[in-house]
């Protein structure tokens, strides 16, 4: 347990530092030795992702929902991603819907939400669910999605009002 520990802490580190091909390497021989944790499946599946391993990462996060059918944040995670790519869309949907039957206020799977609803085509709808996670939560990668919604419906001088407010805040952070 202990070494698993301080595995995902070296992982971390490595993350951090913009070394994820290396902490991707620990997160692997961590696996070899603790293949169910759910916990290192996440990490691993993440960074996998960073590094554009999305075989990986996909394959990661379906063991960990075999494992844990109701982890809204692996569900969120691989629904998001297939949203974000633009493929299985109808897949992506009901994983990011059973996240939110089971997280139904965290604003990042409202995102997720929202986001795969406008990749649907159902942008009004998405928009209303996007705005309502940025009242939760004003993230830059919110006000990101807000602003491409709006900017595909017409509605250009909000678009680029919220994506300034966006930059404001990455900026400042």
């Amino acid at each position: 347990e202990e070494r698993l520990r301080l595995g995902m802490a070296e992982a971390s580190v490595l993350r951090e530092g913009k070394r994820s091909g290396e902490a991707f390497e620990v997160l692997d021989r961590l696996l070899n030795e603790s293949p169910d944790d759910p916990e290192l499946l996440y990490e691993s599946a993440l960074t996998a992702e960073r590094l554009g391993r999305i075989e990986v990462f996909e394959a990661r996060l379906r063991r960990l929902i075999a494992l844990k059918p109701d982890d809204a944040h692996a569900l969120n995670a691989l629904g998001y991603s297939l949203a974000d790519r633009n493929v299985r869309l109808d897949e992506a949907y009901d994983l990011i819907k059973k996240a939110s039957d089971l997280s139904p206020q965290n604003p990042f799977i409202m995102d997720s939400l929202g986001w795969v609803l406008f990749r649907q085509g159902k942008i009004e709808e998405g928009l209303q669910l996007l705005q309502a996670a940025y009242k939760l939560r004003s993230d830059p990668e919110i006000a990101a999605h807000i602003g491409e919604e709006l900017w595909v419906l017409g509605r250009q001088d909000e678009a680029r009002a919220i994506f300034e407010q966006g930059l404001a805040q990455i900026e400042t952070a």
